[in-house]
């Protein structure tokens, strides 16, 4: 089973949706022992970082999820779930976040239309297996006004380009992290939905 993480923020029904029209099981949850007992894990997300991380507090999710981590599960994060793996954001102030992998959340720059609205594509610096079968170039739906800058350039698989180069796709070990939106990315949205529910069924 596969477990989206229900904070009160984000697309959930239609992430659920798109993998079990993939085939999958997918269960909307907020319970930590639901969490932990999955085979994988997804984190989306809409909205502000600083009430994301209140939410997880609140909810008793934080520890959950780095427990699921730290157990090797395949974990995903898609829009806001990519930016809450990072050690903290500049929105609002400065937010600490989950500090899975190493860099911040910073705001486009300015002189671009924010948010950065619509479908962009994707520049591969390197394999992960969620894209598997995604051709160089392909392109998805965005909807973001900030951006992570790791603090190890090793953790970028994909960028792409809005008035700057940005890292789209952060990925190390069990965990990746996405900027974009599969479940509103037609066909190609649900094969990296496909490809994450194949590498839980391996697990």
């Amino acid at each position: 089973m596969i477990a989206i993480i229900d904070y009160g923020m984000g697309n959930l029904r239609s992430v659920a949706k798109g993998f079990e029209k993939m085939g999958f099981k997918a269960e909307v949850t907020s319970d930590a022992q639901v969490l932990e007992k999955a085979s994988g894990v997804v984190l989306p997300g809409v909205g502000a970082f600083s009430d994301a991380m209140n939410n997880l507090r609140a909810r008793g999710l934080v520890d959950a999820i780095h427990n699921v981590i730290a157990a090797g599960k395949p974990f995903l994060g898609i829009c806001l779930g990519l930016q809450l793996l990072f050690e903290s954001s500049e929105e609002w102030g400065t937010t600490r976040g989950l500090a899975v992998f190493p860099g911040l959340v910073r705001r486009l720059p300015p002189g671009l239309k924010i948010p950065h609205m619509g479908w962009n594509t994707l520049s591969y610096k390197k394999s992960c297996p969620i894209f598997q079968g995604i051709p160089e170039h392909a392109a998805f739906y965005f909807v973001h006004s900030y951006y992570v800058e790791p603090a190890d350039p090793e953790l970028t698989v994909v960028t792409t380009e809005y008035g700057m180069e940005f890292t789209s796709v952060a990925a190390k070990d069990n965990v990746c992290g996405i900027q974009f939106h599969p479940e509103k990315s037609s066909a190609l949205g649900l094969r990296i939905l496909d490809n994450f529910g194949r590498l839980v069924e391996k697990c």
